[in-house]
């Protein structure tokens, strides 16, 4: 069984692997395979800590969490670009 967070913020308990991965601080979602995401594992420390799971983007965005700009360049634009913020890319 996995771990995923729902769009209401609630862990719940899936027979499948989530496809994106978030930070319950920052309040990022990403891909599995992102660089930044990797990194901050890699190094060790508490990032693993506030790691969380979705089943996909929509479940995401529900729970308030926004794209990376890393891994999720197009995903990112189109959300800075729904606040009416500036994009530099």
């Amino acid at each position: 069984m996995y771990r995923l967070l729902g769009p209401d913020g609630i862990e719940y308990q899936s027979p499948s692997k989530g496809t994106l991965g978030g930070h319950s601080k920052s309040r990022i979602y990403g891909r599995l395979d992102c660089p930044g995401a990797l990194r901050a594992l890699a190094r060790g420390g508490p990032y693993a800590t506030y790691r969380v799971f979705f089943a996909d983007e929509a479940t995401a965005i529900e729970a308030g969490y926004r794209p990376c700009w890393l891994c999720m360049r197009a995903e990112y634009i189109v959300w800075k670009r729904a606040l009416g913020s500036e994009v530099s890319t």
